[in-house]
Parts: structure tokens; C-alpha cells; sequence
């Protein structure tokens, strides 16, 4: 049982945090979610051959989940650009992923899922040193960009809102807007999968913090430009498909706009991040999303971990959606299911995790660490 102080101290926490902030949190992490669904379920058919009724929904629901890591990063970039580096932070993420990568394949051993004999040493690499062996694409880059945020932070507080303006004007031009108007695959074009692209999306997120984009100052035009240009992506798409279709050429272009470094996803996603930065979210549902938020990162690892990533979605209907009714049901029950797993679940391991802080805390190896972060911060405390 809590205490009654105990309980104060968490409802303070809460209120220091944004809610509708935490909301959207919660709402990338279930685009995430879709993304997997659609994509390793086998929903998306070609776009180069016939879709059908639900192939046209199939790549609709893609188009209105696909700037759910732009979205993320974003909202981290947003939080830490004013945010000193902490050692600890960094640390325990790392551990977090390891007990996802490291647990699961126990328990599906355990549960006569997962042959032990089918373990490799590669898998063995790749469970217990995720982020350099790429287990999570996400989190090797994210870790990457974290350990660069001291450098960021200081490059971004040292520039004026003008010199930082056109820096990141000059890196979109690299990252997205040549990949947006040649109609090739650009071999630098990682598509927005690597730590270059966060950075850019951080120092975006940086100036939104530090001086805000006007032309994004009303939640309803924000509203609709989000809407409108995932419509604008999904025309972009089904457009160049039908070129395509009558002429047999751009076949590597059609599928360009669900990069995530397009110039119209990373546009959506800066409407969507303003679309909940200016919606007021209180009361009960507020603080329920506050409580749940911190936990959506395990929602990622868990349903992601290498050894079950194309099982779940047939667990969860994948495999039978056979008309767009289905396929909406299915995915939506898919969502709401790996989110309330992954919820639960991380809420675990972060109950233990704060067990062993609290055991930790007043070690040698704590004061070290605060010592490093006092240096790498200067005199950011």
C-alpha cells in the first residue's frame, strides 16, 4: 500500500507533466503498434500490383500511422533540449531494453514456444548487445542521438533563433527534400531509419521549444494540416502508383513517401505534435495518461523483441483478415491488446527497477556517475 505521501509526491509529478503531451506519447506508440501490425502481418500488398478494396484501406491506415517515430522523437527532443545529460537516464534505458531481450526468450522457452536449440550465437549477439547489433533499429539510433544531446543542446542554446532556423533548413534539404522531388532512390536516403535523421527531427523539436512555429499557433488549423497532408501523402502514393501502372516507370518512388524522413511526413508529424500541444487535457483521463505514458517505451520492446515480431500478429488475427471489415477489427483489437500488454508488463519491470535505484542510490558507483554528468553538463546542474 502507498502512503499517503507517496501518493502526493506522484500526483505533484503528474501535474509537472504535460498532458496532452504524455497523450500523444500514447498515441504514437499505438501508430507504432499498426505499423507493425499491417506491415509484418502481411496486410500491405504490393503497390505495384492489384489492391483491392482492402488494400486501399490496408495502405490508408499506414498512411495515418506513419509519423508515429517522427512524432516520438519529437516529443523527446522537446523535453530534452532543456534537459541536462544524465548518465542514469542513458543506463537504464539500456537496461531496459536488456530485460526485454534478455527475458522473453526465457520465457518462450519456458512456454515451449521458442526452441532452445534453435538459439544461435548471432541471437545470443543480438539479445544481449542489442543496440550495437541493431536488435531495436529504433533504439540503436535513439541511444546514438542521447549521446549526442550534450553537443546539440549546446550547438542550439549557442545559436540565434536565425542561425538555427537555417540549419535545420539546410539539413531537410539534405535529408528530405531531394528525397521528396527526384523521383530515384537516393543511395544517402536511409529512409529516416538511422540516428542522422533523429538528430535532425531533435533540432526541429529544439526550435519548436525555444521559439514555436507561428504559422502553427491555431490547434485547428494544425487540426487540419495534419489531416491534410497524410491525405496529401496517400494521394502522392496512389498517384505515382498509377503512373506506374500506365507506363511501367518510378516503381522505386512510389512507396517514397512513407519514409520517414519525406518532407510531407516530418511536415504531419510537426502538425500533429501542434495539434496536441494546444489541446487542454485535464481531469481523470489526464492523469491516467500520465501514469500510463512512461510505460509506453516497453510497449515498443516487448511486441518488437527479435524472437516474437512476426508471431503476434497472427496471435491477433493477422492472418485472418479477409475483408475490410475484419482487417479494421483485427487491427484495432491487435492495437488495443499489445498496448495494455506492454503497459502492464513494463510497469513490472519498472517496479523493480525502482527497487534496485532505491537500493543503488547512495552507492559509489551513483556519486560517479552524477560527477561525470557534472562535467559533461558544465554548469548545468
Amino acid at each position: 500500500m502507498e502512503s499517503i505521501a507517496e501518493k502526493a509526491d506522484q500526483r505533484q509529478t503528474h501535474k509537472k507533466r504535460m498532458a496532452n503531451i504524455e497523450m500523444l506519447r500514447v498515441l504514437a506508440m499505438m501508430m507504432v503498434v499498426s505499423l507493425h501490425f499491417l506491415a509484418k502481418g502481411k496486410l500491405l500488398p504490393t503497390l505495384t500490383g492489384h489492391l483491392g478494396a482492402q488494400g486501399y484501406l490496408a495502405w490508408l491506415l499506414e498512411a495515418l500511422s506513419i509519423t508515429a517515430v517522427d512524432v516520438y522523437v519529437l516529443i523527446s527532443g522537446y523535453f530534452l533540449v532543456e534537459t541536462g545529460f544524465r548518465c542514469t537516464r542513458l543506463i537504464r534505458l539500456c537496461l531496459q531494453v536488456l530485460f526485454y531481450t534478455i527475458l522473453v526468450p526465457v520465457v518462450l522457452i519456458t512456454l515451449g514456444i521458442l526452441n532452445p536449440a534453435s538459439v544461435t550465437a548471432h541471437q545470443i549477439l543480438l539479445d544481449i548487445l542489442p543496440v550495437n547489433m541493431l536488435h531495436y533499429w529504433f533504439i540503436s539510433a535513439y541511444v546514438l542521438m542521447f549521446l549526442f544531446t550534450p553537443v546539440l543542446n549546446a550547438a542550439v542554446h549557442g545559436m540565434g533563433k536565425v542561425q538555427l532556423k537555417y540549419t535545420i533548413l539546410i539539413l531537410l534539404l539534405m535529408e528530405s527534400v531531394t528525397k521528396t522531388i527526384i523521383p530515384v532512390r537516393l543511395e544517402l536516403d536511409n529512409l529516416g531509419y538511422d540516428c542522422i535523421w533523429f538528430m535532425v527531427v531533435y533540432l526541429i523539436a529544439a526550435y519548436i521549444r525555444l521559439y514555436g512555429i507561428r504559422f502553427f499557433s491555431d490547434q485547428k488549423k494544425c487540426r487540419w494540416s495534419y489531416l491534410g497532408l497524410i491525405m496529401l501523402l496517400y494521394g502522392l502514393v496512389m498517384g505515382v502508383r498509377l503512373i506506374y501502372l500506365k507506363t511501367g516507370k518510378f516503381e522505386n518512388f512510389i512507396s517514397a513517401p512513407f519514409g520517414y524522413n519525406h518532407l510531407v511526413t516530418i511536415a504531419a508529424a510537426i502538425a500533429l505534435f501542434y495539434t496536441f500541444y494546444h489541446w487542454k487535457f485535464e481531469g481523470r483521463a489526464a492523469d491516467l495518461i500520465c501514469r500510463i505514458s512512461p510505460y509506453t517505451l516497453g510497449v515498443y520492446l516487448l511486441h518488437e523483441q527479435s524472437d516474437i515480431r512476426y508471431l503476434w500478429q497472427n496471435w491477433l488475427g493477422a492472418d485472418r483478415c479477409n475483408t475490410p471489415g475484419m482487417l479494421l477489427f483485427h487491427w484495432a483489437v491487435a492495437i488495443l491488446v499489445i498496448l495494455a500488454a506492454g503497459i502492464a508488463v513494463d510497469w513490472i519491470r519498472s517496479g523493480i527497477f525502482d527497487l534496485a535505484g532505491k537500493i543503488l542510490a547512495k552507492s559509489q558507483l551513483n556519486l560517479w556517475l552524477k560527477q561525470i554528468d557534472r562535467k559533461i553538463n558544465g554548469k548545468m546542474e
